[in-house]
């Protein structure tokens, strides 16, 4: 029998008591026998305690079979699934692909109407579904038809984006998303695209073209990059931009400076603009410095007045020329800029002080120090007679090519290098330079300044006569100084004239005071091979102070200076003997050595009457 009461242990046990003879507690036909009850209690327990050992094993063995049966039901349910969810998830697949098509058409449809507020209901249902983000490419496809039509294609895609930032909010509830994701399309295809063919047109064939275009692609690239900075695009648009750059620039800047693309083309176009500008002048560049007897020959005489040969005519051809420095410096500027917009930041400073090498190597070395080692080869030996003296043209020329080079270092070098390890050897190669350049300056100079000095003792030699300051008749002597005096002034005021246009700054008071103490010692023992009649010493006086006046053109203090202490001794010549000693010690004589004056004394023609020897003793 099934028993639907609940089991009650108390209950159980009191009807148990009182089945049981003497079990009662209140009397009755027997009396309460505890053992008795105590008994029954044993009994029927270990009745209870068998058949619980039965129940447990019937229900051990109902358990097996229920889960036995419970696999074989669940296995035959998952068939049943499998079979199901192919033949149900593939009809809601269906359905639900069909469905999003037809969002996706009517979104597309409404984007050709031009109809927002139904692209912002299909865009808000599909944001559930799968397909947004087909949604969202359809949208940036069709964003971009017809949007390419001009001749720039840079400008076309920032006008692009604006009009689609203006409305892309309107449309989507994630508006910086899809415009970010239309900025990637237009640059990972559209103008990756565009800036391959427009390279690969160039490349090898045209490195100028090719640096070029890569210079001017990169430029309007960025330059398109900060007008998309102003769009909200997400938390880090600076790198998202700077990535899709990089993405389209990697393979080019990676190689940008390397000998097939911005070191070689510069080089060739260097070496091109040097070679075309000696072309035009029929001049085969000489070598320098190969060793032979020639060269050996050539410098000794650079450092000596020895005459080893006949000079090399230049024809006054400085072979310098401000159109080819200005052609040079102009391709390095450019390479300069190229440098600071391709370049890495940490490869700067490295690609910066390479293309300063060429710089130097083509416009230092291969013009400058070729122009003034010719130049120095061309200067004739100081005792050749008309020299055309040519080297002043040199350094003119070559001071104002110092300045321009130094100009480009700072204006152009200096920001590129200025806070690397590459700034002191910058400057330090620049200095070896410079240093290397004033002290073949400072030859040809020296040696031009001898010329100069040779060419006034040949003036002197061949114009002045014993006879000017001897004069056969002294009372007709009409002229005011002497013709070689004439032609020594002239000459002087030429070449100090010249001096003051070939330099600038203390060079120039260094150079004309280094020719005003050559010249005074030129004059100064010039005179002391004369012997000095009365009117023939007034003559030299008048001689010197035209040399003075010559002297002042200088501006240089110290050479004046000499030119009035000559003109003091001069005044020895004519002066009576009984004022010599008065003379001689005047202000400008009384420090001067007595043999000086005494030599001067000497060439006087009566100098050796007793009268005179006697007052000068």
């Amino acid at each position: 029998r099934i028993l639907t009461e609940p089991f009650v242990a108390d209950e159980y046990i009191e009807r148990l008591v009182w089945r049981t003879p003497g079990g009662g507690s209140r009397g009755g036909p027997e009396a309460f026998d505890p053992k008795r009850l105590l008994e029954e209690f044993v009994n029927h327990i270990q009745e209870l305690q068998i058949m619980d050992e039965r129940i447990q094993r019937k229900v051990e063995k109902l358990e097996q079979q229920c889960q036995k049966e419970a696999k074989e039901f669940a296995r035959k349910v998952q068939e049943l699934q499998k079979s199901n969810q192919v033949n149900f998830k593939s009809k809601i697949a269906s359905k639900y692909h069909d469905l999003e098509c037809q969002l996706i058409q009517e979104f597309t449809g409404a984007q050709r109407r031009g109809e927002i507020s139904r692209m912002r209901e299909v865009a808000a249902v599909l944001l559930h579904f799968k397909g947004y983000s087909h949604c969202v490419d359809v949208y940036i496809k069709q964003c971009q038809e017809g949007a390419y039509l001009r001749n720039d294609i840079f400008e076309d895609a920032a006008i692009l984006c604006q009009r689609v930032n203006k409305q892309v909010g309107d449309i989507f509830s994630n508006p910086e998303t899809v415009l970010a994701k239309l900025i990637q399309n237009v640059f990972e295809i559209k103008l990756q695209s565009f800036v391959k063919d427009q390279l690969q047109e160039c490349w090898k064939s045209d490195a100028e073209q090719y640096l070029k275009s890569l210079y001017d692609l990169y430029t309007r690239t960025t330059n398109l990059s900060s007008k998309l900075m102003e769009f909200n695009l997400g938390t880090d648009k600076q790198t998202f931009l700077s990535k899709l750059i990089k993405s389209i620039f990697i393979s080019y800047l990676e190689s940008y400076i390397e000998i097939e693309t911005e070191t070689g083309y510069l080089k060739s176009r260097s070496a091109m603009i040097l070679q075309r500008y000696y072309d035009s002048k029929n001049h085969q560049k000489r070598s320098i410095g190969t060793g032979g007897i020639q060269d050996l020959k050539e410098r000794i005489r650079q450092r000596t007045n020895l005459p080893l040969g006949p000079s090399i005519d230049t024809h006054g051809e400085t072979f310098l020329s401000q159109e080819v420095v200005v052609n040079l410096l102009q391709e390095t500027k450019q390479a300069f800029e190229r440098c600071h917009r391709l370049s890495d930041p940490s490869d700067l400073p490295r690609n910066a002080f390479r293309i300063f090498t060429i710089l130097v190597e083509f416009l230092c070395i291969e013009h400058i120090d070729y122009a003034l080692e010719t130049g120095l080869a061309g200067i004739p030996s100081s005792d050749s007679k008309n020299a055309n003296l040519y080297f002043l043209d040199v350094v003119h020329q070559a001071n104002t090519i110092f300045h321009l080079f130094d100009k480009q270092f700072n204006d152009h070098l200096m920001p590129l290098i200025s806070s690397s390890p590459k700034l002191s050897e910058c400057l330090q190669k620049k200095k070896e330079i410079i240093e290397q350049m004033e002290m073949k300056l400072d030859t040809g100079i020296d040696r031009t300044l001898n010329c100069m000095i040779g060419q006034m003792k040949h003036i002197l030699a061949a114009e002045q006569k014993k006879t000017d300051f001897k004069p056969e008749d002294e009372n007709n002597v009409l002229i005011q100084y002497t013709n070689a005096c004439v032609k020594v002034c002239a000459y002087v005021r030429k070449q100090v004239e010249k001096i003051k246009n070939s330099m600038d700054g203390k060079n120039v008071d260094t150079v004309l005071m280094e020719l005003g103490v050559r010249f005074h010692r030129l004059i100064y023992e010039h005179l002391q091979q004369y012997s000095y009649s009365c009117m023939g010493g007034m003559l030299a006086i008048c001689d010197v102070a035209e040399y003075r006046r010559c002297a002042k053109d200088f501006k240089i203090p110290l050479v004046l200076q000499l030119f009035d202490t000559l003109h003091a001794l001069c005044n020895l010549l004519v002066v009576n003997p009984d004022n010599l000693k008065q003379v001689c010690s005047g202000e400008q004589l009384a420090n001067l050595d007595k043999n000086i004056l005494h030599s001067f004394v000497q060439l006087r023609a009566d100098y050796r009457s007793a009268r005179l020897a006697r007052h000068f003793s």
